[in-house]
């Protein structure tokens, strides 16, 4: 009977895109015993119910969450990091923890949004808005206090322009008119502090409010600008300080001199990011862009002072 009843779930249940077979993770045990006991907490406040496939392999809640920071390089290292088999990376960003909408549906939503996986693998997804949001850091952690966090950061003044580029290029393809980037960061003769992004390159207020709720050693920084110009080093110390294997390793990186940043070689394939990333940044008059830099300089010294460690900006 229970065989029966066994075998009725399973044909119920409809299966997304399912791993063909299980890597090989020194961690596994230890990543099962978690899950389980993250899946006994949220099943008893929501209703939990596992969506199971055949092959033994699930959608689970993700233990690491890419939370940020827009612009800074975050599908780049979504990508690099899914090259590990023991990562099971989310495709899309699911925005569960910043949109009411979607966190008014519930855990049960949000674990149907994650990819199926083997219970040893990670499970990890990435929306770089969390970061800025004031309240995600406390959502996540009631969810989970042991989450393992990744934060992707790079020079704040570059990440403002590409911020502006990107928005830009979107209003190009929609063939609406988008103004220039002076008239977002000048405003009666002064850099224009309330523009939203440059609040979002204000890494040390946003880290602040991370800081109260995770202790540092679980929120690991990944250094974007490196991460552009040499990612194997980087990618090596997101493996330790997510306790994986190393199985990347330098041959998964060639440098595309057509599109002028490092691409991805997988089992053979090839691969690069779309062709939105890497983009041309606008010109700026470089007295504005001193003056850019200069109004970061104290915010990003507290930054160094609350992680302690520096950075290579401007």
């Amino acid at each position: 009977m229970a065989a029966f009843l066994l075998g009725a779930v399973l044909l119920i249940v409809q299966p997304q895109i399912v791993p063909s077979r299980p890597a090989i993770n020194s961690n596994a045990e230890t990543s099962q015993s978690v899950q389980r006991e993250l899946l006994k907490k949220t099943s008893q406040k929501n209703d939990f119910k596992e969506n199971i496939h055949s092959n033994g392999s699930c959608q689970q809640l993700p233990q690491t969450i890419i939370i940020g920071v827009r612009k800074g390089g975050t599908r780049a290292l979504l990508e690099m990091l899914s090259l590990h088999p023991d990562i099971a990376a989310a495709e899309s960003e699911v925005h569960f923890f910043d949109w009411e909408d979607h966190y008014r549906n519930g855990l049960q939503w949000y674990i149907n949004q994650m990819p199926f996986s083997y219970p040893h693998q990670i499970t990890v997804e990435k929306t770089p808005a969390y970061f800025t949001s004031p309240k995600v850091p406390e959502r996540v952690y009631s969810m989970n206090q042991s989450m393992r966090l990744l934060l992707i950061l790079r020079d704040p003044s570059e990440r403002v322009l590409s911020d502006y580029t990107q928005v830009f290029y979107n209003h190009m393809q929609k063939h609406k008119p988008y103004p220039s980037i002076e008239q977002f960061l000048i405003k009666n003769g002064e850099l224009n502090v309330d523009y939203k992004a440059i609040n979002r390159s204000l890494y040390y207020i946003h880290m602040q409010n991370w800081l109260k709720y995770f202790p540092l050693d679980h929120i690991h920084i990944v250094d974007g600008d490196r991460l552009i110009k040499d990612p194997f080093p980087e990618i090596e110390k997101v493996e330790r300080f997510l306790k994986l294997s190393p199985q990347i390793n330098a041959s998964n990186f060639y440098f595309n001199k057509t599109k002028g940043f490092y691409c991805l070689r997988d089992s053979g394939r090839e691969r690069c990011l779309h062709e939105s990333k890497g983009r041309a940044h606008p010109q700026v008059d470089t007295r504005l862009l001193e003056k850019l830099q200069e109004y970061f300089h104290e915010p990003n010294k507290k930054f160094f002072e609350l992680v302690g460690r520096t950075f290579d900006w401007h």
